[in-house]
């Protein structure tokens, strides 16, 4: 059976043509997804709905033309982020992303509305959640006129390609938008009264890999998270595996039967009631990208030629990696959910350690450092062991030295996912165990 998976990311549109049977990728596309929307607030993080949708068809359009035996289209994409649709199932906003800040303004008499969701009915929820931008807009009275529900942006791609007027959200996906009781799989509808939310914004969500309708012919499914897809995409449904995973941020999960959360793991609902426990960092790959960032000023200031300096940081790393004495950096700089005004910092100097080499291996063992506490919790609390790390994601892919890092830090082998495009293969293999 062939397959396409479609992934919708910050930066990137995916594709991939899957080959189910003999678990290779015949074909792939990736694209830059150059939608963010230039505003006066540096807290605001948007993009264009309609731009997305158009690269994310034409993709789609142009993989179905060379592969016309392709049966099923499975979905994925940046969770968190929302956009709001009107009766007709249109979208009348941009999409506002998980990066976005507003979550966090002190504007409510010196508090923020995620301080406004814990106070006033003991919830946890952080700003990015689409759920946390939306009580945003309702205390703000900025809610679109004519919407009258939500979805993220690779359910809006499914609602497009079918037809849909109204949201249907798999639970990987509704879970992302707070608000969320994940051991039920529905979302707190009394907490969410108590904060002045209308609940009939909300979407539908389904357990199950439901069938949205078709495109052309082929069978369209809900998407699952994009950390769901790309579990299954890298490891499938085996345990004691972690997933490592470094992109702009950086996540480790595991699979468990059993649901555990604290402030910084999340239990996100998989399939046949298994949950996958994620840390997440808000730093992770673009820790490395600022690093690289203030090399190239340098340069730059020096009268050479701007140039990208990730294969002379990797040389570098190398050169300095493993000696003892070595200095360490804290990669918080965009802070953590739970402490969002935290700061990254520099520790264990020396003369003879506070090298560039030295700042490259500090910043990656940072990188790596905030998920093996975050793993350190999970085993600590469910008892869960590791055997392996499979890696993901451009971050480390590309990074041996990175990779080096998590080996000797987690005392772990370490292989990297079967494909390169996890998220948008595991799309593609979740299309098959929709129901009719």
């Amino acid at each position: 059976m062939k397959l396409i998976g479609i992934d919708i990311g910050t930066t990137t549109i995916s594709a991939v043509v899957l080959d189910e049977e003999k678990e290779i990728v015949l074909d792939s596309r990736t694209i830059s997804n150059d939608s963010f929307i230039v505003t006066d607030h540096e807290w605001e993080r948007i993009q264009n709905v309609e731009v997305i949708i158009e690269k994310a068809q034409g993709v789609l359009d142009e993989l179905l033309g060379l592969y016309p035996e392709v049966e099923s289209v499975g979905l994925t994409g940046q969770m968190h982020g929302i956009l709001y649709v009107d009766q007709q199932g249109n979208s009348v906003s941009p999409l506002y992303t998980w990066q976005d800040q507003r979550g966090n303004l002190p504007e409510f008499e010196g508090k923020t509305v995620v301080d406004f969701a814990k106070e006033r009915c003991g919830i946890t929820v952080f700003t990015g959640y689409g759920l946390v931008t939306h009580l945003y807009h309702v205390k703000k009275h900025a809610v679109p006129k004519q919407a009258v529900s939500l979805c993220t942006i690779p359910d809006y791609l499914g609602m497009r390609l079918t037809g849909r007027e109204k949201p249907l959200l798999h639970v990987s996906m509704a879970a992302s938008l707070g608000f969320f009781q994940g051991e039920k799989g529905s979302f707190a509808e009394e907490k969410m009264r108590q904060t002045g939310m209308d609940i009939s914004f909300l979407p539908e969500v389904t357990s199950k890999i439901a069938v949205l309708g078709t495109y052309k012919g082929r069978k369209v499914t809900v998407a699952v998270g994009d950390n769901q897809a790309s579990f299954l995409g890298a490891v499938g449904l085996e345990k004691n595996t972690l997933l490592v995973n470094v992109g702009t941020g950086a996540q480790i999960s595991v699979l468990s039967d059993y649901f555990y959360e604290s402030g910084r793991i999340e239990a996100r609902p998989l399939t046949g009631g298994k949950f996958i426990l994620v840390g997440a960092s808000l730093c992770g790959g673009r820790a490395y990208a600022i690093l690289e960032k203030f090399f190239r000023e340098y340069t730059r200031l020096t009268g050479s030629e701007e140039c990208s300096q990730y294969d002379i940081m990797e040389k570098i790393g190398w050169e300095s990696y493993g000696k003892t004495d070595s200095m360490t950096a804290k990669t918080t700089f965009n802070g953590t959910r739970i402490l969002p005004e935290l700061r990254g910092n520099i520790g264990n100097l020396s003369e003879d350690n506070f090298t560039p080499g030295g700042m490259v291996c500090a910043v990656l063992g940072g990188i790596a450092r905030e998920l093996y506490d975050m793993f350190s919790e999970i085993q600590k609390q469910t008892g869960i062991e590791a055997k392996q790390i499979i890696a993901s994601g451009n971050g480390i892919r590309k990074n041996a030295l990175l990779q080096q890092i998590f080996k000797d830090m987690f005392g772990l082998c370490l292989g990297l996912a079967r494909f390169e495009e996890e998220a948008a293969c595991g799309a593609a293999i979740s299309s098959t165990y929709f129901i009719s």
